[in-house]
């Protein structure tokens, strides 16, 4: 009913969530819309084949979730897809929003429909397939049937996360925001990877007070080259301050409290705001919802590196989703891309791929 008048002429009340159903059926289902699935989905339609795409929130979502003007560790071509260059405007690495123009240019340029905002709550095998169970931001259902399934979510979609009391308060982030809103407040960022000491120099230079807790004696070697140095000249220069060889054991709405590793007494630092960038993993609920088999620490999941094929006949997976949640990362965008064409050849009954071969990521 509309509370402000009598109802517009032809007007229906909406109807209840379970009945909106909306149904597809198609031969190939992409589930996920980053770099390799927008990939995946430009060679299915060049090579002719009826497929339906689908993404639990934007574009490139997983990128989007970067924090502002962050600069990727590759180079543009070795993350370039679909034999679309990246120029940057200062020929050097790409930055955030200029890879989200870049993947919005290419789903232009291949007229790319990708179903947005839907998320896909169900997998369930039927009629010599599968139905999927999609659930939109407004809340409605929508089932597709699809003969086959490629699961391109990424090994990175969802943050890590503590276990400790206080971590679901609303100062406790898992992302960096712009850094702008950090000015002249107390942060304190847990971590002391990339990520953890990228937002630490951001929020620093933004006006922030930066105090940082990692569980390690000192960074790792392997943090980006042009951050290291600059860390740890402003710790040492007591600039930032940083408590090493600490773990989180809670954060209340004013405080943070930082337990030793050697069992010492806690220390309790002043925090406005609490960014927890401790590293992100893969969501493997698809993977389980279609039976797919993990393996290992890393719940890697069974495939055939030929086909990417899982255990599960019809069921392939393109991306870092591929190597599970990885401790010690090997594979990156820019060493996935041969996944494309050895599904390609799996979908078209083609001879497959040569096994892989091992290479060097730039990352």
């Amino acid at each position: 009913m509309n509370q402000g008048g009598p109802d517009p002429p032809g007007f229906r009340p909406p109807l209840p969530r379970h009945i909106l159903t909306f149904v597809s059926d198609t031969d190939v289902a992409i589930i996920g819309a980053g770099p390799i699935g927008i990939e995946l989905a430009v060679a299915l339609k060049q090579a002719g084949l009826d497929y339906l795409h689908l993404e639990a929130g934007q574009i490139g979502q997983t990128i989007y979730d970067f924090p502002p003007q962050m600069r990727f560790f590759s180079s543009p071509q070795r993350i370039a897809i679909a034999g679309v260059p990246i120029h940057t405007a200062d020929q050097s690495r790409c930055r955030r929003e200029e890879y989200l123009a870049y993947l919005r240019s290419v789903v232009e340029q291949y007229d790319l429909e990708i179903n947005t905002f839907q998320r896909i709550i169900d997998i369930v095998p039927e009629h010599g397939g599968f139905r999927l169970v999609g659930e939109t931001s407004r809340g409605e259902r929508r089932t597709h049937h699809t003969k086959k399934i490629i699961i391109a979510t990424g090994g990175t979609s969802r943050p890590r996360t503590l276990g400790i009391p206080g971590e679901d308060m609303p100062h406790v982030d898992h992302h960096l925001r712009d850094p702008h809103r950090y000015f002249r407040r107390r942060i304190v960022i847990v971590g002391g990877r990339n990520s953890a000491v990228e937002a630490a120099l951001r929020c620093h230079h933004a006006g922030a007070d930066v105090t940082m807790s990692y569980r390690g004696e000192a960074f790792p070697p392997d943090v980006k080259y042009w951050l290291l140095p600059e860390i740890n000249m402003l710790i040492d220069s007591g600039r930032i301050h940083c408590h090493f060889e600490t773990l989180p054991k809670a954060i209340t709405a004013t405080h943070i409290a930082l337990r030793p590793i050697d069992g010492g007494e806690a220390i309790y630092v002043p925090a406005d705001e609490v960014l927890l960038m401790i590293g992100y993993e893969a969501d493997t609920t698809l993977l389980e919802l279609a039976g797919v088999r993990l393996e290992g620490a890393e719940r890697s999941p069974v495939l055939d590196e030929r086909t990417m094929q899982t255990n599960v006949p019809g069921v392939f997976i393109a991306g870092t989703l591929s190597a599970g949640t990885q401790t010690d990362y090997g594979t990156f965008l820019e060493n996935c891309h041969i996944h494309i064409p050895r599904i390609l050849a799996a979908l078209t009954a083609a001879p497959p791929e040569a096994p892989p071969k091992t290479t060097q990521p730039e990352t």
